[in-house]
């Protein structure tokens, strides 16, 4: 069966700190009256790692003659036509990047991730580095993203258990096409009003820094914080923040040893070649596009992410009002 661009069904998540954004600028048909932090958009998980589940939790695909598979099965049943020289993850044959979308309506804990040493020392931890695109903030919304020049480790952990450790993290203003890169060990928080696209390493080890003294509805509790783990995993390195501000379009966004991820558009009425180098991942900032190649031509839009498989060619872009994309890619 030959492949084809593909797309999936989104996973919604209910995050006390989400709103409706999800629906109200990406379109997403949310389910009524709860807050969606998260819309998970290509995923691809183990047993027991999501929800303490029995089964893989992975994507569906939504359409064409695999509608109804799963992420999981394709990476099996195509192998490297799918995933071509993009290294799997851990021992199931993982797919090797998570993609999201965030809605923070409300402030998200500070928190970190391991790195690699942590996680090889710790049984079930796993190295997460991330980045975000800014789809949209609100007039003054800001986030939070590592220490401050001078901080130590002793005056940090102080703060923690004082709780103002925010006052060490630098806090910066975005904008709608910002993009941050939050290697592992970096001490980072989404801030109230903004909505990202998310491309990770498939982990979601977590270590709270500190969640503002508020309390979680459900339980009436302050959430529990990870002093302990986090002091293990944060870089105290100072950061750059112009970093996060790149307006070179020939340059990408993010270039880590994960993957990499670069933007482009396209102009009304224009057309364009991909090339796969494959697999490739696209995420439609902007506007909406025809996919064609591989078969049937896939229409997408605004806050839809399509996998181009490795071994898929010949494919082309098409744009009638112009479109903003985000390439998700992996190797050198």
């Amino acid at each position: 069966m030959p492949l084809s661009p593909l797309k999936f069904r989104p996973r919604f998540v209910e995050k006390m700190w989400g709103g409706r954004k999800l629906e109200t600028i990406l379109g997403k048909r949310l389910p009524p009256g709860k807050p969606i932090g998260e819309s998970w958009e290509l995923y691809d998980f183990p047993p027991g790692v999501v929800e303490k589940s029995s089964h893989w939790v992975s994507s569906e695909i939504a359409a064409g003659p695999l509608a109804g598979r799963s992420l999981h099965w394709a990476v099996g049943e195509f192998g490297t036509d799918l995933h071509g020289a993009a290294p799997l993850s851990g021992t199931d044959g993982q797919f090797p990047v998570l993609i999201k979308f965030l809605d923070a309506r409300e402030d998200l804990s500070v928190q970190v991730h391991p790195d690699q040493a942590y996680a090889s020392a710790n049984a079930g931890a796993h190295l997460k580095s991330e980045a975000w695109y800014v789809l949209q903030s609100d007039d003054g919304s800001r986030l939070l993203n590592g220490i401050k020049p001078g901080t130590t480790r002793g005056n940090f952990e102080a703060a923690m258990v004082r709780g103002d450790v925010d006052r060490l993290i630098n806090s910066i203003p975005a904008e709608a096409g910002d993009c941050f890169y939050l290697p592992s060990g970096t001490v980072h928080a989404l801030g109230a009003g903004i909505l990202v696209a998310e491309v990770q390493t498939p982990s979601d080890t977590t270590f709270r820094v500190f969640d503002f003294n508020r309390v979680d509805p459900a339980t009436g509790k302050q959430r529990e914080l990870h002093v302990k783990q986090a002091l293990q995993c944060i870089d105290f390195s100072p950061i750059d923040p112009a970093e996060y501000r790149p307006r070179d379009v020939s340059a990408p966004l993010v270039a880590c040893p994960y993957f990499q991820m670069r933007r482009f558009a396209l102009k009304p009425n224009q057309q364009s070649a991909v090339k796969t180098r494959g697999p490739l991942v696209l995420i439609v900032a902007e506007g909406e596009a025809v996919i064609q190649g591989g078969g049937e031509p896939v229409p997408a839009v605004k806050g839809e992410v399509v996998l181009l498989p490795a071994a898929l060619e010949g494919v082309w872009l098409s744009s009638r009002g112009g479109s903003t994309w985000l390439e998700v890619s992996f190797g050198g």
